[in-house]
């Protein structure tokens, strides 16, 4: 398959999370011939309604699994090219990864590789939905390459997340008598102040454990005392959370009240002799996997630091390197000592 006319082809389906449906049926589609040509297997699987994961494979045993997701962020914008690369929503997070995936697996068919499989899953960018019911649902697979932008590096390392609303409440009042009220805003701006007050631990590996303040809202008028107040925050970890949960506990003591929304723990992963490796700060599907599709290893073409943005975009060299590195990474895997 061409990988570039494939990417833009992906690039041009919006498929923001929730709203899979479309790229799921043309991903399946895109995979019927190559199914039926090499005696594949080929699925939806369902995850919820107008909702569901795509799932080839070719071979009775199972040893190598290619996945990554087909949700992207908002807004969407559609594929563009120059010479060199290949711009929109998507290109690099992750619509050049499944192009790149679909194009090494046809090579190994072709070379008469089986044992191998392709999932891709919704969802990620919210709750790894997708990768959840997989981990329901296990083929036996031994290992799972999954597909994130890391700039055709294997990832070492990934970090955690640990995502909270932190609430404050209060009391209305006119605002040219806010003795007679109590400020939630106010209750909540002292929160988050404590909250960034917090020595946050690092790692030799993975580095920092950083903070974000994503979200703030609340109140109601100017002139009315807020009664209630919110933000969303963020933090990347890089080991047990336990320390972490305890001072934000104390942070917002008296102020605001905690309410964990998700945690996802940082990861230690392998390498393979001979490719390149970094370590990400971002969180991926693997964690939801929970090691029910096998050992996992962590790389993709395109960098992250584009991904999320309006200037999202892959270089159409590293989609091409990409066919290669993920063909030398199953053959490694499945032939260890050669």
């Amino acid at each position: 398959m061409n990988v570039i006319e494939l990417t833009r082809a992906l690039i041009d389906i919006e498929s923001i999370t929730n709203n899979e449906e479309r790229i799921g049926n043309f991903l399946y589609e895109c995979l019927t011939p190559l199914a039926a040509k090499y005696d594949g297997r080929l699925e939806r699987v369902p995850v919820e309604p107008r909702r569901f994961n795509v799932f080839a494979q070719w071979g009775e045993r199972l040893d190598v699994t290619l996945s990554t997701h087909m949700d992207t962020v908002p807004p969407f914008f559609a594929s563009s090219e120059d010479g060199e690369t290949i711009f929109g929503r998507g290109a690099c997070d992750t619509k050049g990864i499944i192009a790149s995936m679909i194009a090494a697996v046809e090579a190994m068919l072709e070379s008469g590789q089986r044992s191998i499989a392709l999932l891709f899953v919704v969802g990620e960018e919210r709750n790894s939905a997708g990768a959840a019911r997989a981990a329901a649902d296990p083929r036996g697979s031994r290992y799972i390459i999954n597909g994130e932008p890391t700039e055709n590096q294997l990832a070492l390392g990934s970090k955690g997340a640990l995502r909270y609303e932190v609430a404050a409440t209060g009391k209305m009042a006119h605002s040219a008598y806010p003795e007679l009220g109590d400020s939630a805003i106010h209750k909540l701006i002292q929160a988050l102040t404590a909250i960034r007050a917090i020595a946050l631990p690092s790692d030799p590996l993975l580095g920092p454990s950083t903070l974000n303040i994503g979200t703030i809202s609340g109140g109601r008028a100017p002139n009315v005392v807020a009664d209630e107040a919110k933000a969303d925050i963020m933090i990347r970890l890089v080991g047990d959370s336990a320390a972490t949960k305890q001072a934000l506990a104390q942070a917002v003591e008296g102020l605001a009240e905690l309410r964990e929304i998700i945690e996802i723990p940082a990861l230690r992963l392998n390498a393979v002799d001979g490719i390149p490796s970094t370590v990400v700060a971002f969180t991926t599907d693997i964690p939801a996997f929970n090691g029910q599709w096998g050992e996992p290893f962590l790389i993709g073409p395109g960098s992250i630091h584009v991904a999320h943005t309006l200037e999202e975009r892959v270089a159409k060299s590293d989609l091409l390197a990409a066919v290669e590195i993920y063909q030398r990474i199953v053959r490694h895997l499945c032939n260890p000592s050669k």
